[in-house]
């Protein structure tokens, strides 16, 4: 069993938002990532994605995106990116899933997933270019803090468990946002995590990536058109 990680595939089956727009390098851009996929991951697989998963307003929109998804091998996990309009509420991305038998993807919002592998947490995060409204801006980095929190002591309690068990197991942490702002960063360090993913950023905000080990966490880009569209193993 192994894990992988992808991000930000925008995908729009459902949406006329093709992410060619952007440049060339994202034409036929969903074949290229199935492609590698098919060629990396097996079934027992997990492969964790980060945000940013669909371009759909609402679920119906949503429902060719995450057949994509679905119908791909491995057991997937994903959480809200900021472009993620669909999202309501974590009881109704479960009851979307369900009800179109979408019985590979889980969801990751204030609480933790227990793997074969690791132990992941997470939460979307936020960058204060979002808006121009500060104080805004301020409610939902400490609203996205305390998220991260709720997850990691959940994810915590896991950890110690397997612990009581002779068994040592890492926690990876999962962001849409790079965890480079605010406490973020301090939060991970204090919880000991092992790693941390995240996405988000395209274009000329390749310039802004980190990777590599800091204060000894390992910060992995995982941005579809980062990688190349190929997933990246953790």
């Amino acid at each position: 069993m192994a894990t992988y990680a992808i991000s930000d595939l925008h995908l729009s089956f459902g949406t006329n938002k093709p992410m060619d727009i952007f440049g060339t390098k994202w034409k036929n851009y969903e074949e290229k990532i199935k492609e590698n996929w098919d060629l990396v991951v097996n079934d027992n697989d997990v492969v964790i994605i980060p945000g940013d998963i669909s371009w759909a307003m609402t679920f119906k929109e949503a429902v060719k995106d995450f057949e994509y998804i679905n119908n791909m091998k491995g057991k997937k996990i994903f959480l809200k990116g900021n472009h993620d309009y669909y999202f309501s509420t974590k009881k109704k991305v479960n009851e979307f899933l369900e009800d179109n038998k979408f019985n590979t993807i889980k969801v990751l919002f204030n609480d933790a997933i227990d793997t074969d592998e690791y132990i992941v947490c997470g939460t979307r995060g936020w960058g204060k270019t979002e808006n121009n409204d500060k104080q805004l801006d301020k409610k939902i980095i400490a609203r996205e803090e305390g998220r991260l929190k709720i997850s990691l002591d959940i994810g915590k309690k896991l950890q110690n468990d397997y612990k009581d068990k002779g068994i040592n197991k890492d926690i990876i942490v999962a962001m849409h946002f790079p965890p480079f702002i605010s406490n973020f960063q301090n939060i991970l360090e204090e919880y000991k995590v092992k790693k941390c993913i995240y996405g988000h950023l395209h274009g000329f905000g390749h310039t802004m990536v980190k990777e590599g080990i800091i204060n000894n966490i390992e910060y992995v880009m995982v941005g579809c058109d980062y990688t190349g569209f190929k997933l990246v193993k953790l």
